[in-house]
């Protein structure tokens, strides 16, 4: 969803900052020599509260190709190890909350849109590894939430892509459209918690995306767009349309 504790080293891509974070005074920053791959994790974890901030409206998501579903896998490693429940589907979040039009006429504005649009743009390997806590309220913080992310870059091609798409679903030279947060900020988050005393930390998402080099090193097609229902809180999600680009 759209929401520092970094990572900068020549086998981890360079770290940047989380588009929802704001206090650069509380983030860390760790490199390879501060943890080793063979740290393991406790076999058995308490199981933690669920994510307990409801979120609103429909969103639009982008799904990234996977390699041997790493991106899938390091969601439900993270979400076992941490006792926290896993995030529904690997996404890359385009629009978030939106509640100005019913769910056919989302449906079928997403199916008119992948027709015209083809194909997403391709992005390129990640650009940094970001685990933060977000609280409503702050500066640029729209929820109260801990979490971890693949940072990704925005280009050209993504800020056209992003334009129609605010076009497709806000119309074209709308206050949405024309206001949204430039440049697009990606990012593909992989974990999710309460920010209350939250159990996640660099270090550990560390430690378990080394177990999957291609998380860090792989370009990636946007596989499908899809449309959810992101009212309530994240087991409440509900996928209600989908278009495969290949």
């Amino acid at each position: 969803m759209d929401f520092h504790r970094h990572v900068s080293e020549e086998a981890l891509p360079a770290v940047v900052e989380s588009d929802l974070s704001s206090d650069e005074d509380e983030s860390s920053v760790a490199s390879s020599d501060d943890f080793s791959p063979s740290e393991g994790v406790q076999d058995e974890v308490p199981r933690r509260q669920n994510l307990q901030w409801k979120f609103k409206g429909m969103t639009i998501w982008l799904e990234l190709e996977e390699f041997d579903n790493d991106i899938t896998r390091v969601i439900h490693d993270l979400a076992l190890d941490n006792g926290v429940l896993a995030i529904p589907k690997s996404h890359t979040t385009a629009i978030y909350g939106m509640d100005h039009i019913t769910e056919e006429e989302a449906k079928a504005r997403l199916q008119t849109f992948a027709k015209e649009i083809k194909v997403w743009p391709s992005f390129r390997a990640p650009t940094g590894v970001v685990q933060d806590i977000a609280v409503a309220g702050n500066p640029g913080q729209v929820c109260s939430i801990a979490w971890a992310q693949l940072t990704l870059a925005s280009s050209p091609e993504h800020e056209s892509a992003l334009d129609a798409l605010y076009g497709a679903f806000y119309g074209e030279g709308s206050s949405e459209q024309v206001s949204r947060h430039k440049p697009w900020t990606p990012h593909n988050s992989v974990v999710y918690d309460n920010p209350e005393n939250t159990v996640l930390s660099l270090m550990d998402v560390l430690v378990h995306m080394m177990k999957y080099p291609t998380l860090l090193s792989n370009e990636r097609r946007v596989q499908a767009i899809s449309l959810w229902s992101t009212e309530g809180k994240m087991e409440d999600w509900k996928c209600l349309d989908r278009v495969e680009f290949f």
